[in-house]
């Protein structure tokens, strides 16, 4: 743009500049154009990185708290099921106050260890006819149990859970995965065609909602269907804040924000536990999860945690992206570093990202990535078990329930401080191979010497092994949420969630059969680990690298050949330089 004061631009010329001519008589030039009838410069569409920092860095901290806060109470929801479901020593009722060494054994006939290594004890499921050995019948008056460890009342110990009811255990901890699978899957593919605000406030109402209806549970069936449902709302928050939060940070603050919220997980555990000792009640733990819930849906509030400014981005709203380009030309002037107004506003209600499913077939490098993380996430996810059990399983004196739970507790922890300290500096795919490899030689070790080890060097190698699991787990998620684009980011991240859940269905189906075949299974894994090393090679690297907005965008995310040379930048046309 030129003032009328200013001489006229030349352009530049490798010719010579004419030789000067007689002056002529004047010829009448038309006035220059004024500033305010030239047309105004195009500006540029908005990038994801723009409207997010546009958001202002106070804001952006706020809404980033208010995401990671949620974690400690769902810790409560997704994480009690090992308590409300643990067994106690038991054995049928006798009549009297508390009978003594000596009645058990007149009244209870004795059985043989269920598993190699095991010695045997009084029955827990049979009793004396009428206090004469000559037969043996199953409990008649109920049982009695000898709670020292988590939970005095839990649904085990409410409804006899035990004996020839005990299989309801395996099935609820079955349907409670399942409902985590769903979740995953329908409100992760719901927060990319609805918005994730709209996803998060119902997700939100549905855990009040089943949290409230599992508490007043009256009997086993109905509580494993409340449990199902309230499982599969409660991921659907976990998931989707999962994804908000990391579409509100700049790739400087993607990992550490992520770390945060993990161990905001692991406090909610800790807190988790503090609370069963407390309240000795499954009804009063679980609704000490539910019940903070409630404060959240004030985020449904305008204003208070606006939709996602990448999904905004994306939404088909061609008439209020121009209206917000015109609206930040025009109140340029009114806007401070804080805070920026326009980003408050919701999407019209048919607004949703254009998604086009025949390009979704054909992005293969997307397929790829996703194939590889979510393979290493069942492998992640389903190897953790092994390592909590492999004591138990191999010297058949199994670990008491704190230690084994305090333990899978702060193994997470501190993988996510591993991480945080590692990833950004080495590459998320070189510490996820390094994870992956740990695993694998923790299962190798345990499984070709465990007849030679100690009980320390066990206890040793399955600590390694349960660490390095989960960093890899924790890793995996990250991964997938970095590399997959704005438009599946939700779909993408609940699949990898999905098949973590898959792997996770082993543990209650190896109680189920009482830990038979453990050995097998655990080579299974230990094998599927080895590939998972070779295929995570195949992975991009996403370390301080924007996420894809679009799958063009995620389509890009490949690793290079490896035969690949590298290509000089300099530009056709340089000038030498002179010195040399």
């Amino acid at each position: 743009m030129t003032s009328p004061d200013s001489p006229p631009l030349v352009s530049p010329s490798p010719c010579p500049a004419p030789p000067p001519s007689l002056p002529s008589s004047p010829v009448p030039s038309s006035p220059a154009p004024s500033s305010s009838s030239l047309p105004p410069p195009p500006s540029l569409p908005p990038t994801g990185e723009v409207m997010v920092l546009a958001l202002g860095r106070k804001k952006q901290r706020v809404l980033i708290a208010l995401s990671i806060l949620p974690n400690l109470f769902l810790a409560f929801l997704l994480s009690s099921d090992p308590l409300i479901t643990l067994s106690s020593p038991h054995h049928c009722h006798l009549p009297g106050p508390l009978p003594s060494p000596e009645v058990l054994n007149a009244s209870l006939p004795w059985e043989k260890g269920g598993r190699p290594g095991e010695s045997g004890g009084l029955s827990h499921c049979k009793q004396y006819l009428n206090g004469s050995q000559s037969a043996v019948v199953d409990c008649v008056a109920g049982w009695d149990y000898n709670v020292t460890e988590g939970l005095r009342n839990n649904i085990v110990t409410e409804w006899d859970l035990v004996c020839g009811q005990y299989w309801l255990v395996p099935v609820e901890e079955v349907c409670f995965i399942l409902g985590i699978l769903t979740g995953c899957l329908g409100l992760g593919y719901a927060a990319d065609r609805l918005g994730r605000s709209k996803t998060l406030l119902a997700s939100l109402t549905l855990s009040v909602v089943f949290g409230v209806l599992v508490c007043v549970a009256p009997s086993p069936p109905i509580f494993i269907v409340m449990r199902f449902c309230l499982a599969a709302a409660s991921a659907g928050v976990y998931l989707i804040l999962y994804i908000t939060r990391l579409e509100l940070c700049e790739p400087s603050l993607r990992l550490l924000v992520t770390m945060l919220a993990g161990l905001m997980t692991v406090a909610g555990e800790l807190l988790l536990l503090a609370v069963a000792l407390g309240c000795q009640s499954w009804r009063g733990l679980l609704g000490a999860g539910a019940a903070p819930l409630t404060l959240f849906l004030s985020y449904g509030i305008p204003g208070v945690f606006p939709e996602s400014p990448r999904w905004l981005l994306l939404s088909e709203r061609s008439a209020d992206m121009n209206s917000f380009t015109e609206r930040r030309n025009s109140n340029r002037d009114l806007r401070d570093d804080e805070s920026f107004t326009e980003l408050d506003s919701e999407p019209a209600p048919s607004s949703r990202p254009h998604l086009s499913y025949p390009e979704l077939f054909h992005s293969r490098n997307i397929w790829k990535n996703m194939c590889v993380l979510g393979f290493t996430s069942f492998i992640s996810h389903g190897i953790s078990h092994c390592y909590s059990s492999f004591r138990g399983d191999v010297r058949g004196t199994a670990p008491s329930f704190y230690w084994t739970y305090l333990l899978s507790v702060c193994a997470g922890g501190a993988a996510w401080l591993l991480l945080w300290a590692t990833v950004d500096r080495f590459g998320r795919r070189g510490i996820l191979l390094l994870a992956m490899t740990m695993t694998g030689l923790a299962s190798l070790i345990l499984l070709g010497l465990m007849e030679y080890l100690s009980e320390t060097a066990i206890t040793v190698f399955s600590v390694l092994g349960l660490f390095s699991s989960q960093a890899t787990a924790s890793l995996c998620i990250l991964f997938t949420a970095e590399i997959m684009p704005t438009v599946i980011r939700g779909s993408g991240v609940g699949i990898v969630l999905a098949l973590g859940c898959v792997g996770r269905l082993s543990s209650p189906l190896m109680d189920l059969r009482n830990h038979y075949g453990y050995f097998l299974h655990h080579v299974v894994y230990s094998s599927l680990a080895l590939l998972a090393v070779l295929s995570i090679l195949l992975l991009p690297e996403s370390k301080r690298k924007p996420l894809p907005q679009t799958l063009s965008d995620g389509e890009q995310y490949r690793r290079p050949p490896l035969g690949r040379r590298r290509r000089d930048n300099v530009p056709l046309l340089s000038t030498p330089n002179p010195e040399t």
